[in-house]
């Protein structure tokens, strides 16, 4: 099968050692004992690593960012129980693909030994990939291990979710990234141990530090140093180091849950008034690719949303800033966001509009179309006006104070108050006029009653 590979050769020492094949691939994980990270869900007295001791396996969802060490404890695992480790990829796999191994499994099921199924980035299987699954799982025929980067509760069904364990793998940590770089230099067999190479430890430390979690990348850092050196240089040192990683790795995928996480960050981070933050988490998403024209659309939300009326300069501003980067581009244009973001969040907060907004929007949902007031009405022709549309309108420029305190709402809803204004920034000055008004609308209505 083109997309179908079986688990003996992770763990096969000719392949382990030939020459040809990446750092990376060579120096996965063989047993639970050198398997690297992910402590608090293999660790010895685990839930997941009683299940393996034990040989209860159930079927697995692993969600984990790249290069977490998904695809190698899948692989340890069905080592470890002594099953047939199949992998495919939704990406280049479908029904039919799974339709082979599990048909093949059935076979292997019947001679006493277990199918372990992998299924890379399983999310990107649609609902009728992933029901055809279902009855596989439930019947044993396959034992599921499934790995994604994405938060299984949006892209996984709940019926095919529900059969399966979920264990959340965090992103590597310098120190277990540093483990694993050093194992490889020592490996004689298949690292890089046996080529009599000096890597200086802040090298080590560089590879580490820029390879954002991700292992491969690190071990893929570390033979491209080794690769770029001189024939008659066998050093690698931090600057060779950095040069062969090229640029630091972020986990970010603009349709995926990181690029979420940082909007979220940067967003809130706006709307906690913490300018120094709302730089950090722009720059994250702009030195990972993020489009700045969706930065400068979200910054003229969080205007509208997180500061409304208390600044009303906070809208015009986060327009320019959309405007100028239309203007200038990458990278003079970038200056211009993080004006911006520093401004919104050094702005005096009010989410009122935005509360108002909601509560006017429910009652208009809510009681559906309820008569304008007839002195409201606009009266074009002559039959308009006889019939009243327009009558008893006060033209409230001509009135002392430019103010009328006519009646507005429908009849049903007089008196409802949508819009509260904060005593924050310029919102305070509109408190005031509006208590102003409140008071004249006041002296009005008892002048009305005195006249009834």
């Amino acid at each position: 099968m083109d997309n179908q590979h079986t688990a003996p050769s992770l763990f096969d020492e000719a392949s382990d050692a030939a020459s040809d094949s990446p750092l990376a691939d060579r120096m996965r994980s063989r047993s639970l004992d050198e398997f690297v990270g992910q402590h608090e869900i293999v660790g010895p007295g685990t839930v997941l690593r009683r299940m393996i001791e034990h040989d209860r396996l159930v079927s697995l969802i692993f969600w984990g960012p790249p290069g977490s060490g998904k695809t190698t404890l899948a692989a340890v695992i069905a080592h470890h129980v002594n099953a047939r480790f199949v992998t495919l990829s939704a990406v280049t796999s479908g029904v039919k693909d799974v339709k082979r191994v599990v048909d093949q499994a059935a076979v292997e099921k019947r001679t006493g030994r277990r199918t372990v199924l992998f299924i890379d980035e399983i999310h990107r299987y649609n609902k009728a990939q992933q029901d055809a699954l279902l009855p596989h799982v439930e019947r044993g025929t396959v034992t599921l291990i499934g790995a994604t980067t994405e938060n299984p509760s949006f892209d996984l069904n709940s019926a095919l979710l529900s059969r399966c364990r979920v264990f959340v793998l965090k992103q590597l940590t310098e120190d277990d990234l540093t483990a694993i770089l050093k194992r490889a230099v020592r490996d004689n067999d298949r690292g890089i141990g046996g080529r009599g190479i000096e890597i200086d430890d802040d090298a080590i430390a560089a590879l580490a530090k820029m390879s954002d979690g991700d292992a491969r990348i690190a071990l893929n850092g570390l033979e491209a140093a080794v690769n770029a050196m001189e024939a008659s240089d066998r050093h690698v040192t931090r600057q060779l180091a950095i040069e062969a990683l090229q640029c630091t790795h972020y986990d970010y995928d603009r349709a995926g849950e990181g690029h979420y996480n940082l909007i979220s960050a940067l967003h809130k981070s706006v709307r906690s008034s913490d300018p120094q933050a709302a730089l950090y988490w722009l720059a994250r998403m702009i030195d990972a690719g993020e489009d700045p024209r969706y930065l400068a659309r979200r910054m003229v939300r969080m205007a509208t949303e997180d500061i409304g009326l208390a600044d009303p300069r906070a809208l015009t501003i986060a327009l320019d800033c959309y405007e100028t980067y239309h203007m200038l581009g990458s990278p003079e244009g970038e200056l211009a966001l993080a004006e911006c973001v520093v401004y919104l969040a050094s702005a005096p907060k009010s989410n009122e509009i935005y509360t108002a907004f909601g509560k006017a929007l429910a009652d208009a949902r809510e009681h559906g179309s309820l008569p304008v007031p007839e002195h409201l009405r606009n009266a074009p022709t002559k039959l308009m006006k006889e019939i009243g549309y327009g009558s008893g309108y006060q033209y409230d420029h001509d009135l002392p104070e430019r103010f009328s305190g006519q009646r507005c709402l429908p009849d049903k809803l007089e008196g409802k108050v949508y819009y509260a204004p904060s005593n924050f920034g310029y919102e305070n000055t509109i408190a005031e006029r509006m208590k102003r008004w409140e008071e004249l609308r006041a002296e009005i209505r008892e002048k009305e009653s005195e006249h009834d």
